[in-house]
Order: C-alpha cells, then structure tokens, then sequence
C-alpha cells in the first residue's frame, strides 16, 4: 500500500520535561507544536506527527542506545539532509552520532546522523545515495 502523503505517522515517546522538550523539537529542530496539554506536546514533526508525553525519571531511559529503539526521518534529497545537519551544528544541538557514510560502495550507501532530545530519546537523520533503498 502506498503511503497518502495527506496522512501522518503518529509516534509517541517519553518526556521528562515538556518546556525542554518544546525547545529542542521547536527551536532547534523547527518542529511547529500542534497542542499542549498539561502531560502532553503534539508536533508536527517535518509533516508526521509526534506526542511527547510526560512520564516519570523511571521511563527514561538513562543510557539509550541506537539499536533497537530510535525514530527519525530519511530525506528524499541530500540537500534537505545538509540543510538539517547544518541546523543541528548551529544550534548546538546533543549529538549522539555525529555525522557519518554508513555502507560505503554498496547499494544502500547512506549518510546518517544521531540527535538525542532531553529525555533520551534518539533521532536519526539520513539520506540514501540510491534513492530506492530508502525501503
């Protein structure tokens, strides 16, 4: 099934602070916030939607890793990654991968790097040489 753009992916992750994370998601990723609620952020993150919700320091997790848990967005073209890139380095923003060419000289070439919000939780940014492999 192919994806109606007019639609949005819903993803809900952990907060610890929700005027932190409004900062980081709005001010330094240039999210839009949708609503806000006293447990609650909605965002339009580059055109998909993303709650944080308010929870506790026992749901955070302390020492994330990459693998298996972490959301992000693949861009279409090198330019938008680049341009998001740029944005994080100027906004000095937490890397927690810092740029990088993951799969030299294979098909799924791609260019890639790790954001982590105030509560941990990690986000990938990449672009694919061969844009048919983004799937």
């Amino acid at each position: 099934m192919a994806r109606n753009t007019e639609n949005a992916f819903h993803l809900a992750i952990p907060c610890a602070d929700l005027d932190e994370a409004a900062r980081f998601y709005e001010v330094g990723l240039g999210c839009r916030l949708g609503r806000r609620y006293a447990d609650r952020i909605s965002l339009d993150f580059l055109g998909d939607q993303v709650v944080c919700h308010l929870t506790d320091a026992a749901n955070i997790d302390p020492a994330p890793h990459m693998y298996p848990r972490h959301f992000g967005v693949t861009f279409r073209t090198e330019q938008d990654f680049d341009a998001m890139l740029k944005r994080a380095k100027d906004r000095d923003l937490p890397f927690f991968a810092k740029p990088s060419l993951r799969f030299e000289g294979l098909r799924e070439e791609h260019r890639t790097f790790f954001l982590r919000d105030p509560s941990n939780n990690l986000i990938e940014f990449k672009w694919y040489h061969d844009p048919e492999m983004i799937y």
